[in-house]
């Protein structure tokens, strides 16, 4: 712990220069290519709560324009900044190589971030809770001149307890060092590279995701863990900030917003209630029910969905089972990427639509590929109705971590499950993509993983393995295949050994096939447009496009009827960077899929299921998938009511209206 700023003076010294210093004002920078959200998302971005699982009443969101400045010199690092004042304005929270930035700076390693914040009087007597949801990479938080903490790794949140040196009722300085080291060590990167090149893309660094501070008593809740499954049993674990053991209190409110259920329990110590008769959750009926938890004089929100995800065999295959049934899971590949923000969707509603284009193509699972999203994400995912299939952040796909570097990626990979084990959306956890960041040895360090998942959370499956590299651990046998699907068959190429009968025959990845858009809806760099070739299979029209999907649709269709297919991830939402094989593209504004044979051939794959014991299609009662916000009983959404059934109506006819016919040639032009 480094020491706090040698006298007043200096943090006096500090305010004064935000005056002195003329600062060069915050405008979105052009990115290579934008969006419809780009010049909408305004100063005041993600004002939504966003821990909807863990929400108090009493909280202020510090997004918006901060100032900003990269480090000078080895001097300026990790310590109160002695090169100047912050001179530059940015948006938090944004990738600072991103457009909505205002910054659109590459390779900035070390950064500083400023802003200040005002704390309520009336909640003086109470915990001051500053959060950060997510900075990439470490980050050094100083308040009002004092260094609080220091925090790893570019995925996982982090709150402080600033109490002690807030001003009630006054303004508060904050101040941030971030550094990223992207390439430069082994760590949990994803897809981020300071050198893109086709499937690598441009790095996330700095406050990437919200900031936010809320008032709680003393001793409150610091973790919700809350598992319930398909017979009504919820287990929960109610993790307290200082008293081990003290009362808590459970409450389940039921659809029309009364009270169904109330346990109470010990702090740090997990219980179990029952509920009775619940109604299940399930894709096609996505029932949650809100509870507030009670411990002491804190009170939070949040919600939980019953449902049950195990593995057993249906007519003598190994299926993975939701509530007991097999559903046949077919999905995309979903990177998350944007081109105005990279990492950091333009807002909430933008993120949504990306999902609702998978709901209206009749799909009930995504797989989120080696990133973590925002909370509001999953919750989004839980109240559609979308089955999540969640990757670990990859470590370098090119190097081969250290001892000391595989702790750190188990101690990050604990986090990713410990913060978000309570989604009902979640189904199973993917350790290692393709090898990436593997250690070669033996034994293989897949084997330990996942029994350190199984303990953290007995609820979901593993995926130990996507792709290759697999030494028989986990719940899948997970094969990758471009062009074409090999999804539980006897005939196989990565990875290199048969399928397994006593795992899950799952196809993590295929398709891919690709098509060139004009250059109005690329990522206008050149390094990336020249790595188009490498896409695996390149349609010149959308005819041939709309062909080659079907057949890899009766591909994957007679897999599932003749061999022991029990789901497909789709390669992929939209395009990024330089690949063009997404279903829309890099800006969202232009579709490739004739959208009705989409959803006849996706609707085909699980008619097959049926016909070897799969869960009949269309069981459960579809639900308004628009609610964004249900609490107790009342559907809120940030429009009025009936704006809802005409949002989905909308995403319909934008992407109908979006696809030219198939007769049409769409090449690309530089």
């Amino acid at each position: 712990m480094r020491s706090a700023w040698p006298s007043s003076l200096a943090v006096a010294a500090l305010w004064a220069s935000r005056f002195v210093f003329a600062r060069m004002p915050y405008k979105v920078q052009t990115p290579p290519l934008d969006t419809d959200w780009t010049y909408t998302v305004g100063t005041d971005p993600w004002p939504e709560h966003p821990r909807p699982q863990l929400r108090r009443e009493a909280w202020q969101s510090l997004n918006g324009l901060w100032t900003w400045r990269a480090a000078a010199s080895p001097d300026d690092v990790g310590s109160p900044p002695k090169a100047g004042p912050l001179d530059r304005e940015v948006m938090v929270p944004s990738c600072i190589e991103s457009g909505l930035s205002g910054l659109q700076i590459l390779n900035v390693r070390d950064m500083w971030y400023e802003t200040t914040f005002d704390v309520p009087s009336d909640w003086k007597g109470q915990q001051v809770l500053l959060n950060f949801e997510a900075v990439d990479y470490e980050a050094t938080v100083f308040v009002n001149g004092v260094e609080k903490t220091s925090h790893v790794g570019g995925y996982a949140r982090f709150t402080i307890n600033v109490t002690d040196i807030v001003k009630f009722g006054g303004t508060n300085d904050l101040l941030v060092f971030v550094s990223d080291p992207t390439d430069a060590i082994v760590i949990p990167v994803g897809k981020q590279t300071l050198n893109p090149s086709h499937i690598f893309y441009r790095s996330c660094s700095g406050i990437w995701q919200q900031v936010w501070i809320e008032s709680a008593p003393e001793d409150h809740i610091s973790r919700l863990d809350v598992a319930a499954d398909m017979d009504g049993l919820m287990t929960v674990n109610v993790l307290s900030s200082v008293h081990k053991g003290a009362k808590v209190e459970v409450k389940v409110f039921g659809q029309n917003g009364s009270e169904i259920a109330s346990q109470t329990g010990s702090a740090d110590e997990q219980f179990a209630f029952t509920v009775e008769n619940p109604d299940l959750w399930w894709p096609d009926s996505p029932t949650l029910y809100n509870l507030t938890v009670t411990l002491g004089d804190d009170e939070v929100n949040s919600y939980t969905g019953f449902r049950t995800v195990f593995k057993g065999k249906v007519e003598g295959v190994m299926r993975h089972l939701l509530n007991g049934e097999f559903v046949f899971q077919f999905g995309t590949l979903d990177q998350g990427y944007w081109p105005d923000g990279l990492h950091t969707p333009p807002s909430r509603e933008a993120m949504v639509y990306d999902l609702q284009v998978l709901k209206n193509f009749g799909m009930n699972m995504l797989r989120k590929h080696i990133k973590i999203e925002p909370d509001l994400f999953y919750e989004a995912c839980d109240r559609m109705g979308l089955l999540v299939i969640q990757d670990m952040p990859a470590l370098s796909a090119s190097k081969t971590p250290n001892d000391e570097e595989q702790a750190e990626f188990q101690r990050q990979l604990e986090l990713m499950i410990n913060e978000h084990k309570s989604y009902p959306s979640i189904y199973s956890w993917v350790i290692y993509n393709e090898g990436w960041g593997q250690r070669h040895s033996d034994p293989a360090p897949e084997g330990g993983l996942t029994e350190v998942i199984r303990k953290l959370d007995p609820t979901r499956l593993i995926n130990s393995i996507s792709g290759w590299d697999d030494h028989g651990y986990g719940d899948y046998h997970d094969n990758h295949n471009y062009a074409h699907p090999q999804c539980g068959t006897p005939f196989y190429s990565r990875p290199k050994t048969p399928y397994d009968p006593e795992r899950i025959g799952f196809q993590g990845e295929y398709g891919g096939i690709g098509h060139n858009v004009s250059i109005e809806h690329m990522w206008n760099v050149q390094a990336a447009i020249n790595t188009i070739p490498e896409t695996y299979e390149i349609n010149e029209d959308l005819a041939s496009y709309s062909y080659r999907s079907m057949v890899l649709f009766r591909d994957l269709r007679e897999q599932t009827e003749r061999y022991a297919c029990s789901g497909a991830v789709y390669t992929q939402t939209t395009d990024v960077e330089g690949e063009v094989n997404g279903l829309l593209t890099y800006d969202r504004r232009f579709m490739r899929p004739d959208l009705e044979q989409w959803q006849e051939d996706i609707q085909s794959l699980y008619e097959a299921a049926v016909s070897r014991g799969g869960r009949p299609v269309g069981s459960g009662k579809v639900k308004n998938w628009v609610c964004v916000h249900l609490w107790r009983g009342s559907c809120v959404i940030d429009a009025p009511i009936e704006q809802a059934a005409l949002l989905r109506h909308n995403t319909m006819q934008r992407l109908q209206a979006t696809r030219p016919r198939s007769s049409m040639s769409s090449k690309m032009t530089s």
